[in-house]
């Protein structure tokens, strides 16, 4: 790909980046060009101009780089597998494909000087324009396409959270001990399965709890104000987790948010206690039923059966019911004491979807499809979160949410660029 100071590029710019021409005659070849795509999304979805509002406040007297545009650097960096602020240097260059880019020390400062109101409007900026990408979406297809399990299409949007580690090698504020005996930060993630981009994230100490309701009720609100009013009203969203979000103070506030028009249900994890076993013991044969696999076709060596009725779900939302699997292992399966008697491998999970809305191999189906969010925090550590660049705790929560921004500019791509 070759650059020139005239000619046009595949999506339109706002014209503070110069223009670029494709052609194969082999002269003034550049790397990364795809980057410089990633660049121009932000700027035709209104992202850096959200951000240049959201950080004008960091604009020293109004002169040297926009903050915008250098946030959106950074995210563009990071989309493309950036480690270190120092990387922006592979933007700066090459300024006949991204203009003016910052140098690291002025990199540093803006991520320095965003405090917790600079934050809060960071997420708003993303809110703004992920609404954008979404019309767009709209106007080029039939708009955000459907999350899929067992071979069929889910029902409006569906959420999936989990918690995961990252490594600390070096002394950072707030970094701790973690319960896999390592050092480092614990934060919590959530994503819309949908298109896999990443709506909320919150940077926790290496010690914050798996199960913690706030930590869970707090990225939950902050992801679905990511949602475009239009969708986060009136549409079906399936909220799934593993068994750290379970606890019954999170459910409770999904179940309070239907009062708010926000149709919310859950499909979350739940461990297998004592009670939960001595139900499985009590089950007859003939109840269990096959499995899916995601394809929709049967699963080999698998079963699915409903504990509802059996194990006391006193205190959780009304309508919850307690759906197991087991399957036989597979070699090198970690397994406890109780699937080592039974010889298969038991999994249960709690949902709130009534009868009549989907089969019981749909259902454990459907929430087997969370794992998918193991996938989307594997690239989201190479897009940004799997390494912090500071000691400083407020800077590692600016660059985690450079970096969710990074994930969503990729996801865009593919949503309204990509076939």
């Amino acid at each position: 790909m070759s650059s020139q100071q005239e000619g046009t590029f595949c999506v339109h710019t706002t014209g503070s980046r110069p223009k670029l021409v494709v052609s194969a005659d082999g002269h003034g070849v550049v790397s990364h060009a795809g980057s410089r795509l990633l660049a121009d999304l932000a700027d035709a979805t209104g992202l850096t101009a959200a951000f240049t509002d959201a950080l004008r406040r960091l604009r020293p007297r109004g002169t040297g780089h926009n903050p915008g545009r250098i946030a959106v650097d950074v995210a563009v960096m990071l989309a493309d597998g950036g480690e270190a602020i120092a990387d922006l240097a592979l933007l700066r260059d090459q300024a006949e494909v991204f203009g003016p880019v910052a140098s690291t020390p002025t990199a540093w400062r803006l991520l320095a000087g965003i405090d917790h109101t600079a934050l809060a409007a960071l997420r708003t900026a993303r809110a703004a324009a992920r609404e954008v990408a979404w019309l767009q979406a709209a106007e080029r297809d039939s708009g955000i396409p459907a999350a899929q399990a067992g071979g069929r299409d889910l029902p409006g949007l569906v959420i999936d959270m989990d918690a995961t580690l990252v490594t600390c090698h070096s002394e950072k504020e707030q970094a701790a001990a973690t319960y896999k005996r390592g050092f480092g930060y614990h934060p919590l993630l959530c994503f819309l399965d949908n298109t896999g981009e990443a709506l909320a994230g919150l940077l926790r100490p290496g010690n914050a709890g798996a199960n913690t309701a706030t930590d869970h009720i707090t990225v939950l609100d902050a992801a679905l104000a990511q949602i475009p009013d239009d969708r986060r009203h009136g549409t079906p969203i399936l909220v799934r987790t593993d068994s750290a979000g379970g606890a019954k103070a999170f459910l409770a506030h999904l179940r309070a948010l239907r009062a708010r028009g926000v149709h919310t249900s859950f499909s979350v994890g739940h461990p297998v206690t004592d009670p939960v076993r001595r139900a499985i013991r009590a089950l007859p044969d003939e109840v269990w039923h096959p499995a899916l696999e995601q394809d929709g076709t049967l699963r080999s060596g698998a079963e699915v059966a409903e504990l509802t009725g059996m194990v006391d779900l006193d205190g959780y939302p009304d309508g919850t019911r307690i759906i197991v699997r087991r399957e036989r292992p597979h070699p090198g399966a970690q397994l406890s004491v109780f699937d080592l008697d039974e010889g298969m491998r038991h999994q249960v999970f709690l949902t709130d979807t009534p009868y009549g809305e989907g089969s019981l191999q749909h259902l454990e189906v459907r929430h087997r499809a969370h794992a998918r969010v193991e996938d989307r925090i594997r690239c989201g550590k190479t897009t940004g979160f799997g390494r912090f660049p500071s000691r400083h705790f407020t800077l590692n929560q600016a660059w985690l949410e450079l970096s969710l921004a990074a994930t969503d500019l990729l996801a865009w791509t593919q949503t309204l660029l990509l076939e």
